[in-house]
This record gives C-alpha cells, sequence and structure tokens, in this order.
C-alpha cells in the first residue's frame, strides 16, 4: 500500500491440506464432505439397517465412513488413492470400528465387488455414468444406492418426460430404477469447493428387475429415439443412416434365425447399435437445429414403409420423444417387435 509496507502475498498450496497433511487433487474429483451436519443428514436419509453391509466408494479421510460404520453392521471402502487408504487405517487402527471396515484399494470401475445392501457415497464426479451402470448390473441387487452426483448429473437422472434434461441416460436409468432427488448441496460444503453445485440421489433397483435382453432392446430404441429428443419421430425414422443401421440388422438377424432355426431372438448378441459406453454419455438438447435429418427417400421402400406403418399404427409418427413416457417407448418397442424389428 502506498506510504506503507508491501505485504508479502502468501502462496497457496496447489492442494487444499487435510489436517493430516494431505493434499486434495481437483482433477481426481476429490472433494472431501468437511460439514458434519451434512453428513448426518445423508447418512440420515439413507435409511440404513444396523444389519446392512455398506458399500462406500471413494471414502477419502473416512468423514463420512465413521458415521456409516455407526448405522449399519460394516463397511466396505473403494478407494483408488493409496494416500487415502493409509490414512484411513491409522484413523480406524486398534478402534472398535478397525474389524467392521475393510478397505479394497483399486478402481471401482474395474474391480469386482462384493455382496452389499447398500451403497452410500460422495464420488468423483467424472465416473458418474458407468459407476450408475455398474451398479445396476450389480448381482445380486442391493437394496438402494444413495449417492453424491454433480447436480446437473443428477437432474438428468431424475427428469421426467417434458423436462429439459429429460434425455437418454433419464429412460434407461428409470427402466431399471426408480430414482428421486434428496437434497441439494452447495460447493461450499466441500473441501477443496467444487465448481458447481451438487445433489444427493436415491437409486432404488426395480424387482423383478428387467429382463436383460428388454434392456438392449429398450436402449437401442432410445439410441435412435434421443439422438434427436425435439424431432418428431416420423422424421428420425426417415433418417438414411437410421433406415440403413435398422435394415442392416433386420436382414442380420432373419439370417441368423434361419441358421441357428428360428432361435429366440434375444439370445442374437452381434447387431450393431453401438458399443455400451455409448449407453453411459450425458445427452445435450438439440434445440431446433435441422442438423442432417436426410429423408431416406426412396431407398429400401420396402423396410421404410414397414418402419413407418409401425410408428403409425402407434400413433407415433408426429411424437416427440423429449415428451414420450416409459410406458410409451415400451409399446413402441412392442410394436417393432411385432413387426420383426430388434434392437439389441
Amino acid at each position: 500500500m502506498a506510504g506503507g509496507k508491501m505485504k508479502k502475498e502468501k502462496v497457496k498450496p496447489r492442494g487444499a491440506p487435510y489436517q493430516g497433511g494431505i493434499s486434495f487433487h481437483k482433477s481426481k474429483g476429490q472433494h472431501i464432505l468437511k460439514n458434519p451436519l451434512l453428513v448426518d443428514t445423508i447418512v440420515q436419509k439413507s435409511g440404513i439397517k444396523s444389519t446392512d453391509i455398506i458399500l462406500e466408494i471413494g471414502p477419502g479421510t473416512g468423514n463420512l465412513t465413521e458415521k456409516l460404520i455407526n448405522a449399519g453392521k460394516s463397511v466396505i471402502a473403494v478407494e483408488l488413492d493409496p494416500r487415502m487408504v493409509l490414512e484411513l487405517q491409522r484413523r480406524f487402527q486398534g478402534s472398535s470400528y478397525a474389524n467392521r471396515l475393510k478397505v479394497i484399494q483399486g478402481d471401482v470401475l474395474k474391480t469386482d465387488l462384493p455382496y452389499f445392501d447398500i451403497c452410500v457415497a460422495n464420488i468423483p464426479y467424472q465416473i458418474s455414468s458407468p459407476l450408475t451402470f455398474k451398479l445396476l448390473n450389480h448381482q445380486p441387487a442391493f437394496r438402494c444406492a444413495v449417492i453424491m452426483f454433480q447436480r446437473e448429473f443428477a437432474m438428468r437422472l431424475v427428469a421426467q418426460p417434458g423436462d429439459n434434461l429429460y434425455c437418454r441416460l433419464s429412460a434407461n436409468t428409470q427402466l431399471r430404477a426408480r430414482v428421486s432427488h434428496l437434497l441439494k448441496v452447495g460447493k461450499n460444503n466441500f473441501r477443496p469447493p467444487p465448481k458447481v453445485d451438487s445433489s444427493v440421489v436415491r437409486i432404488e433397483p426395480r424387482k423383478p428387475a428387467p429382463d436383460t435382453n428388454l434392456v438392449r432392446e429398450y436402449d437401442g430404441l432410445m439410441r435412435i429415439c434421443f439422438n434427436r429428443k425435439n424431432k418428431t419421430l416420423g422424421s428420425l425414422f426417415r433418417q438414411k443412416t437410421v433406415l440403413s443401421m435398422m435394415e442392416k440388422n433386420y436382414k442380420t438377424l432373419q439370417a441368423l434365425q434361419q441358421v441357428l432355426g428360428n432361435t429366440e431372438v434375444g439370445t442374437v448378441d452381434n447387431l450393431d447399435f453401438g458399443g455400451a459406453e455409448e449407453d453411459l454419455k450425458m445427452e445435450t438438447d438439440d434445440g431446433d437445429d435441422e442438423m442432417e435429418l436426410e429423408d431416406g427417400g426412396g431407398e429400401g421402400s420396402e423396410f421404410k414403409d414397414k418402419v413407418l406403418s409401425v410408428l403409425k399404427e402407434g400413433d407415433f409418427e408426429e411424437k416427440r420423444s423429449s415428451k414420450l413416457t416409459q410406458q410409451e417407448f415400451l409399446y413402441l418397442l412392442s410394436l417393432f417387435n411385432k413387426a420383426g424389428i430388434h434392437f439389441s
């Protein structure tokens, strides 16, 4: 300052230090819950039973872990960072909690998860999609998962037909689970604070779980329907690329059925509707952009007529994916299947 001594600026460490000396890395999604009241609220809303085996993903330094051990029978904590694993072991070593905590060091997406009743986790946001579907694929099915997600991702999970964020992620997740929003969490509840707010979501797998073949078929249909969710289905299913892909798979399936003696269609797994990993990305709204909605014209007109007749039969030609309910999508899928057109 003028007329006074210049104050030296303190250089802040690149990571935000924990009291034990650990620096958290934002690039690895390490944002530790520092608000004890919020930790208590999450545990309370999880509905943990005293007999529950709890899976925690990304336990960090153990702030949530301790509360989970208190609430349930035991905790299985999966942690990638060896520094955090060491911190957890130090924190609970010699305590009454030690024999009720099992720590697995590794990447949760590459780890074979053991049995658990409930999952409670504050996860690195970059694994939100793959982790959600890994959990939904887990067998035997767990009772529920209560997970902290980036807010926009969370709102996509719970979005309903007509909502701006309603997308393929919403449709695929809600086919397999009941999803509900529990609470919004401000970024200042974390150390270091992330750039965006978060939300806690409850995911309850449906029982009985939908058939695996139905899940594949449904996702194949969703890939097309949410390609441009605000276009009419009549417009979407007239696209050259869509008709070409559908006809190719239709002919492949017919040929395989002839070779295999009319094998159950659900057992045929080599049709081409994209890799499973694409299931994991969040779609964005296309607005009113026309993009390449090329009409299929006269090419493959017989198959095109077959597809359009399905849409007409169900009165779907003028409807838009952004407004369709799960029941309507399932009805459309059943009409396609009845016509011999499959998506898995």
